[in-house]
């Protein structure tokens, strides 16, 4: 994969534990400090966001060429990769079978986070753009991982959980379901009660982008007490995307 590069950012992938520890920084600073997360892995002290699949990940690093600061991060996890960890994130939270019996390739993503100073501009554009280029040079089929509502009281988040579900769920061949012993019913407004604009609203920004890109959701949220969050797991198929959509994702970099 080539380093991208803009007159404000570079992209590319971390190739050091230096690398590494500026991407659990910028983790800590918006997964622990800024919606109070938690984990048994997490380094108080050094303010390091981290777990065990860190170390067989790829993390793909949006670089600021003014400060040298890493401002954005993705962690990517090749089905090479899952196999040699023996697991995916997801799976602590999702029944992954449809996905992984499915003969597809897959790519987990997760820990995709950009510092505050850097939101609703082009930093996340250029992010994605490295992305596709990732998914185009390792021959992805489905892209998969969780997103996060902040919070955990489902009530609050009754109209948004609802509107996924009713619009936007998965297809069965990719339709992967919540854990039972964690299951949260996001069917909890039925459409003729749903204020669809209202509820839309009340999705975060990351999960409005994957949606307008085609992306899916999963059955059921998961309520992640230790990050502070209500998870939905996130589907996106490249062979479902539109041609328009495909350009900008995906195959859209060759």
């Amino acid at each position: 994969m080539t380093q991208a590069t803009s007159p404000d950012f570079d992209v590319r992938l971390a190739q050091s534990p230096e690398d590494l520890r500026a991407a659990q920084r910028l983790r800590f600073d918006v997964f622990i400090r800024e919606l109070g997360g938690g984990g048994p892995l997490v380094d108080h002290a050094a303010g390091l966001e981290q777990d065990a699949l860190d170390a067989f990940c790829d993390h793909l690093l949006l670089v600021d060429r003014h400060s040298d600061a890493v401002v954005g991060v993705y962690r990517l996890l090749r089905p090479e990769q899952a196999a040699r960890a023996g697991r995916h994130y997801c799976a602590s939270e999702y029944d992954l079978t449809p996905l992984l019996t499915s003969n597809r390739r897959l790519l987990e993503l997760g820990r995709s986070c950009l510092h505050p100073d850097y939101r609703g501009g082009m930093a996340m554009h250029h992010l994605w753009s490295a992305l596709a280029e990732y998914v185009a040079l390792h021959e992805i089929e489905v892209l998969f991982g969780v997103a996060s509502f902040p919070g955990t009281d489902v009530q609050a988040l009754a109209a948004p959980l609802s509107l996924l579900h009713h619009r936007h769920l998965a297809p069965a061949d990719l339709r992967v379901r919540a854990l039972e012993e964690s299951f949260q019913d996001m069917n909890m407004i039925p459409p003729e009660a749903l204020d669809r604009k209202a509820a839309m609203l009340q999705v975060p920004s990351l999960i409005k982008a994957y949606l307008r890109l085609g992306g899916y959701v999963g059955e059921g949220a998961f309520v992640d007490h230790a990050f502070n969050t209500v998870d939905v797991c996130l589907i996106m198929d490249t062979a479902r995307l539109s041609r328009k959509q495909a350009r900008i994702y995906g195959r859209g970099s060759q």
